[in-house]
């Protein structure tokens, strides 16, 4: 037999190290055979004792790779001129990338064989063999970087009393059963490369910035940080109806703490691009990447049917008890509105997801039968901008029992008329009963 180097084919004339290049090469590719005791020119060397040599190529592969490619090596010991060889047959593996295990899954680590050597393999081709390996779920793709801590994950579990090991990571997808790190791993790791921008403007325009800030880190440290400053900018504003003090804030906490979850587990993280969320006079914006899976509609969204992007990641906050698991973000957010002037937004593209949640101390209308009546703010300041026409009335019912037309009238400064037809509005809702007869007509929440 003549051996001579070929793509399917290495010499080697001892056993050494680069030899684990070699069978990671075979082992990412196409296979192929290496002969230990042929020199590179194809003559025949021999090897002293074939059994140590074989256990020593065995132990190497068994400590340096990972995953596990054992079953993919077969060893023979050949007889060639009076002299011992080793063949080692080297077949393609199915959980590629292979790589050394002290160099992790970057170039360094992984080989790939082109013509007659073994390269280290380009990002692409890594990321291209781990969608070919793991298939075309994000969240289950073994991380390319597995130098991952998770200090803020971790405080997360222990705040709520939710044990968190070994177990707990496989158990929750964030380790492989190779005990690898996911692309999940990832995002909650301290090494997340996703952020997002949070951006607050001077006008309804983004010409001038007032504040603007970038946060990363876990997913965790994400949800947390962002909220924080979200709430610093969700002012409060004040009106008075008597002695009584109404607070109401820009935004509904429920509104905000619903749309931020949303962004952080419906996100589209195969998109390198950053979250984004804009704060204006008028609105908030939240601009996600990933637009609606594939099937759903925007009407089926409003309808509270939910195909998750991220099963997993959503897992993962349903035991922290950030959510439900029910898809009923999206329903809080609208409810949270309930009554007030303007009413929240949903745009979708192909590959973008917007919600837009107003301001409710930005101004306000009362509808009633498609017909919109302007409620006069002008007399006070705008720190102290009424809140919704309804909101108040109610807010008004909590502190006391009953309310009249007239009271409404001076308490919303609008015409009798328009008084008149608000309260018609809220007892047709079913948010307020009337009583008494004509002259003594009253108004009582119901509770």
């Amino acid at each position: 037999m003549t051996f001579q180097e070929t793509e399917k084919v290495e010499l080697k004339s001892i056993v050494q190290e680069d030899i684990k290049k070699e069978i990671l090469a075979f082992a990412n590719c196409n296979g192929g055979t290496i002969y230990v005791g042929v020199s590179d020119h194809g003559e025949i060397l021999g090897l002293e004792d074939i059994d140590a040599s074989t256990l020593q190529i065995s132990n190497m592969v068994r400590d340096s790779i990972k995953p596990d490619i054992t079953m993919f090596i077969h060893y023979e010991a050949l007889e060639y001129e009076g002299k011992s060889i080793i063949a080692i047959h080297i077949q393609r593996g199915v959980n590629r990338p292979y790589y050394l295990s002290k160099k992790g899954l970057r170039p360094e680590g992984v080989y790939v064989r082109q013509g007659h050597s073994a390269v280290p393999a380009s990002d692409t081709a890594i990321r291209q063999m781990i969608k070919e390996s793991d298939g075309d779920s994000f969240e289950d793709m073994r991380s390319i970087d597995q130098a991952l801590s998770f200090d803020a994950l971790k405080q997360e579990f222990k705040t709520r009393k939710i044990p968190f090991a070994q177990a707990q990571m496989q158990t929750l997808h964030i380790q492989s059963t190779d005990k690898l790190y996911t692309n999940l791993g990832l995002l909650l790791s301290d090494q997340c490369p996703y952020s997002i921008k949070v951006a607050v403007f001077e006008g309804n325009t983004q010409n001038i910035f007032k504040d603007r800030r970038e946060f990363s880190g876990s997913l965790m440290q994400q949800l947390h940080d962002v909220y924080d400053y979200i709430d610093f900018h969700n002012q409060v504003h004040a009106s008075f109806h008597k002695l009584l003090r109404i607070d109401n804030r820009d935004y509904p906490e429920v509104a905000v703490r619903e749309a931020l979850l949303n962004s952080l587990i419906h996100r589209d993280y195969s998109f390198h691009a950053d979250t984004l969320i804009s704060i204006y006079p008028h609105c908030m914006e939240f601009v996600t990447l990933g637009g609606l899976p594939t099937g759903l509609e925007l009407a089926d969204i409003k309808l509270g049917i939910s195909v998750c992007r991220n099963p997993h990641l959503a897992n993962v906050f349903y035991h922290l008890q950030f959510i439900e698991a029910y898809g009923t973000g999206i329903k809080k957010i609208m409810d949270s509105y309930y009554g007030k002037w303007k009413q929240p937004s949903i745009i979708c593209s192909n590959n973008a997801f917007k919600i837009v949640l107003p301001n409710t101390n930005a101004g306000q209308i009362v509808k009633e039968d498609s017909v919109y009546y302007s409620v006069d703010s002008s007399s006070v300041a705008p720190s102290d901008t009424l809140p919704s026409a309804e909101e108040k009335i109610l807010q008004v019912l909590s502190a006391q029992k009953e309310i009249t037309r007239k009271e409404v009238q001076e308490l919303l400064e609008v015409s009798q008329s328009t008084a008149g037809r608000i309260l018609k509005t809220m007892v047709n809702r079913g948010r307020i009963i009337k009583l008494g007869g004509s002259l003594t007509t009253r108004y009582r929440a119901i509770r």
